[in-house]
């Protein structure tokens, strides 16, 4: 029945300026051959293939050029192809809960991708291209519900990133060049093993009303914890004073050992994951 609807649909669409095709919660498993006439179809702007349970992307889906959002969440996808990142126009690309445990050579080519969406997958520092960091037009990150354990101190060459989400991994460590990112206007760290913050974020704006900087469920220095239990601006101005750079500066040196991973919360990540909840503002119809 699926394959009917997928077929008419893409009639359809043929003769459709701008045409946006929606395929979400079809029990799609593979999109071949029933989608192979689509992938030259030069007129379609934004493809929903969320809530199915596709496990493959064929490389030739990069062939249209002019996508500007695909939406592949909450799938069964263990990899994506190379040819992904040479999309021209694609600005959106959702693959949150996914099986995803890499990423391919060259994911940080993408030319014009402004929201980039990796939640709920297996992914680590050591699943990251040596590229990945380069994707200049970047506004949004959402890295929430992995396995990261450091975020790369090339973090910092994302100028134009706005939103960074990296919630509930194995964090243990942000770079200073975190305070690199001056447009940063959302960070959420929450449920990590951070126990001290980089005092180049208090370099950043978020004594804003407009900000947002979650930090709850860590295992914070005492100094810290003290504060946030006042609120998340007196974090920000705590970490701007001599007293605390100075601290810093000898936890660091100390070489402190991280605090032990929490395996509770890891079986508390994989049940959510098992949900169909909307991650970071986008549901199955975006």
């Amino acid at each position: 029945m699926a394959s009917k609807v997928i077929k008419k649909t893409i009639e359809e669409a043929k003769n459709v300026q701008n045409a946006e095709i929606d395929f979400s919660d079809k029990a799609i498993v593979a999109l071949e051959p029933d989608m192979t006439k689509m992938w030259g179809m030069k007129n379609i702007t934004r493809l929903t293939l969320s809530h199915n349970k596709i496990t493959e992307l064929p490389p030739a889906v990069a062939m249209m050029e002019n996508l500007e959002i695909l939406n592949l969440f909450n799938n069964q996808l263990e990899e994506v192809p190379q040819s992904l990142s040479g999309m021209p126009k694609l600005r959106i690309l959702n693959l949150g809960i996914n099986k995803l445990t890499t990423l391919p050579r060259g994911f940080g080519s993408f030319p014009a991708i402004e929201i980039l969406d990796l939640s709920y997958n297996q992914l680590s520092e050591n699943s990251l291209p040596s590229n990945f960091f380069i994707m200049a037009t970047l506004r949004a990150l959402y890295l929430s519900d992995n396995e990261f354990e450091h975020l790369d101190a090339q973090i910092g060459n994302l100028k134009n990133l706005r939103i960074l989400a990296i919630r509930d991994n194995e964090l243990v460590d942000v770079p200073q060049e975190i305070g690199e990112l001056q447009g940063l206007r959302e960070l959420h760290l929450q449920g990590n093993r951070l126990t001290v913050l980089p005092p180049s974020l208090g370099g950043l704006d978020f004594l804003s009303s407009r900000s947002i900087l979650k930090l709850d469920n860590n295992p914070w220095v005492p100094p810290i914890e003290d504060q946030l239990m006042l609120g998340v601006s007196h974090v920000i101005e705590y970490i701007r004073t001599e007293t605390y750079k100075y601290l810093y500066s000898r936890h660091v040196q100390a070489n402190v050992p991280p605090p032990e991973k929490n395996y509770e919360r890891s079986t508390s990540r994989l049940s959510r994951k098992g949900s169909k909840a909307s991650v970071n503002g986008f549901n199955g119809k975006n």
